[in-house]
């Protein structure tokens, strides 16, 4: 049974904004509550002033996209937003082997757990690298108990890159019998946001993910870019703040 569709094309560069591309990619399962649940999956791709492309949560490897990013500029960073999103790393990192891959918090200790052989070279941090400092402002997002998701904002584009803090499944196309557990779990578009086993995490927590929220509101964004569902091309503040109603 088809649980999901893909957001079509796939493997192809589309662009968003000024210098930001995304890469749509196939359909990942992964293993949840004695279960696998399916993804659709996305990475986003921001040319710096240098020429130097940033790639954020890359999908799986091909040639025919590796071509197309060829084209823009070199890839230079491969990065792990958090520590669900790196299995596809080693595989850029191989073609592209002068990259620096950057790790998110726990993604070391996690891949170790999965049996995933990847390396990374560098580690986030609260303050954005040196790299890409004067275009992209980073937070690490606090408060869960399980997992610390790494955010970004392309100042230039006005533009905020999440992975799981926001996921926001078009329902047109989701299966029937699986819509009604994206809608429980809070993730059906127009009005996606954490899923709600991750927001749990944040119990007796939500003051520091407010703090992070807070942050958040002050970039501004214009537009949100999200590896899993709709992504939200206007009025991006307002969908952030009906995204982390959850934190009221």
């Amino acid at each position: 049974m088809q649980w999901l569709s893909f957001y079509e094309p796939v493997n192809h560069l589309k662009s968003v904004a000024e210098n930001v591309w995304i890469a749509d990619g196939g359909i990942t399962a992964m293993a949840m509550y004695g279960v696998h649940i399916p993804f659709t999956t996305r990475m986003t791709v921001v040319r710096l002033n240098d020429g130097q492309l940033w790639v954020h949560s890359p999908i799986a490897y091909t040639p025919e996209l590796a071509a197309q990013l060829d084209a823009l500029g070199e890839v230079s960073h491969l990065v792990s937003p958090n520590m669900i999103h790196y299995a596809h790393i080693p595989g850029w990192a191989e073609h592209y082997p002068n990259a620096r891959t950057w790790a998110s918090p726990g993604v070391r200790e996690r891949a170790q757990g999965q049996g995933i052989d990847v390396w990374f070279s560098d580690d986030l941090g609260d303050d954005p690298s040196e790299a890409w400092y004067e275009e992209i402002d980073q937070l690490r997002f606090r408060g869960s108990s399980v997992m610390e998701e790494m955010v970004f904002f392309h100042r230039p584009s006005r533009t905020l890159i999440v992975t799981d803090l926001i996921e926001n499944f078009d329902p047109a196309k989701v299966h029937w019998a699986y819509r009604g557990l994206l809608r429980l779990t809070g993730v059906v578009a127009p009005h996606g946001q954490a899923p709600l086993d991750y927001r749990f995490t944040f119990r007796g927590r939500k003051k520091q993910a407010r703090a992070c929220f807070k942050a958040m509101l002050g970039w501004q964004p214009e537009r949100i870019l999200l590896a899993h569902g709709n992504w939200i091309q206007h009025d991006g503040t307002a969908a952030l703040k009906r995204a982390f109603r959850w934190l009221d």
